[in-house]
């Protein structure tokens, strides 16, 4: 930061000591948890970390990652900069380091430079001192591109099956990202390590939006949770970061956290009402969400059967909520039920109530109709 102008946070002191704090209690809930329920140490990790968030949490993801690893972050005494890495002990950490596979976004790439060094050195560090195998390796998209390459084929519906949007996910991903050197295209680099990969974690840091909110949490965490099925042939175990107490975060499944949101918000009577009452856009929130509830089960098979099903009937199929989104976006309300069918040509939605799918078809040609109808001069 320069004389009087606004900054966000000092580049300086990220990770601070409360991120440490965090990212720390996170790694040891999440470890506590698999060991508990695989019954053995994690070993191999893939993470996904933007910028936005490091932001505002001082740095939380980049120290969970350090945690992972057993390396210690040190600050200045006065200024509380950070300074160094620090190894902790085998003997202290009591426990198997985690090796890390990072995948960063394209906001971090510009935004975080010198966190790239730290992660790039605590990765030297790990090496060097222990037998080779536990490291911390960054990857990201192409310098000057963003994003992961999902949102096009979901748009489209250019795609077949999960191994096409894993297959997007790679090559959008396959850029290596060390300390002093410019990015390298590795592919294979990446596929060797995924290949491996256990646990596929994305944290979130606060309340103020959700899973279902954005493209961006179906794209970065279901799209490396695709690319792992593809390349080892099986499902990795998926977790999710609700880091948004600081004092108290949870490592959860991520299918718990999306029933969480399915019932919470897109199921929640309120938040339905609500959304009439903001008419066009409200409609328009309604479609995005049945969106990246579709492109997530796309990528990660976890949505159940009933969430649809409860979708259609709550959103589509109720005659007062589907007058409102049709009297203030028909577009929307055809999208939804095209978006619905697609579900279950996909393979998706697999049991529909009896006359659902007709309903869908007759809406879709009922939307269209009324499209027709507000556009005619």
């Amino acid at each position: 930061p320069t004389g009087r102008n606004f900054y966000s946070v000092d580049l300086r002191s990220v990770p601070t000591e409360a991120a440490w704090d965090l990212g720390r209690r996170s790694a040891e809930a999440l470890l506590e948890q698999h060991l508990q329920i695989e019954g053995e140490h994690l070993s191999q990790l893939a993470i996904s970390i933007w910028g936005t968030s490091t932001m505002r949490t001082g740095g939380d993801d980049v120290a969970q990652v350090f945690a992972f690893m057993g390396i210690r972050p040190q600050w200045d005494g006065s200024s509380r900069r950070m300074v160094g890495l620090e190894l902790i002990p085998s003997s202290s950490l009591a426990r198997p380091r985690v090796d890390v596979t990072v995948r960063i976004s394209g906001f971090f790439r510009d935004a975080f430079p010198q966190l790239l060094h730290w992660l790039d050195q605590a990765n030297q560090m790990v090496r060097q001192h222990t037998d080779g195998g536990v490291g911390c390796e960054v990857y990201g998209s192409a310098p000057g591109a963003y994003g992961a390459g999902l949102q096009g084929l979901i748009e489209s519906g250019n795609w077949e099956d999960r191994d096409d949007l894993a297959e997007a996910f790679l090559n959008w991903s396959k850029w290596h990202y060390r300390a002093n050197a410019e990015p390298q295209a590795d592919r294979l680099g990446l596929e060797k390590r995924l290949q491996k990969v256990q646990v596929v974690l994305h944290n979130q840091d606060n309340r103020e939006h959700d899973l279902l909110d954005s493209d961006d949490y179906y794209q970065f965490h279901g799209g490396m949770a695709a690319a792992v099925r593809r390349i080892k042939g099986s499902d990795p175990k998926l977790w999710f970061g609700d880091h948004s107490q600081p004092l108290n975060p949870k490592p959860k499944p991520l299918a718990l956290e999306l029933d969480k949101v399915i019932r919470s918000r897109l199921l929640n009577p309120r938040w339905i009402e609500g959304m009439q009452r903001h008419g066009y856009k409200g409609a328009f929130e309604f479609a995005a969400s049945l969106d990246y509830l579709f492109a997530y089960d796309a990528c990660t098979d976890l949505v159940p059967d009933w969430a649809y099903t409860s979708v259609c009937e709550r959103w589509l199929e109720d005659s007062k909520v589907q007058e409102s989104i049709r009297n203030s976006n028909p577009w929307a309300l055809r999208d939804m039920a095209e978006r619905l069918l697609e579900a279950n040509n996909r393979g998706l939605w697999q049991n529909p109530k009896p006359n659902q799918l007709e309903f869908l078809k007759q809406l879709v040609l009922s939307s269209d109709e009324n499209i027709e109808i507000n556009q005619d001069p």
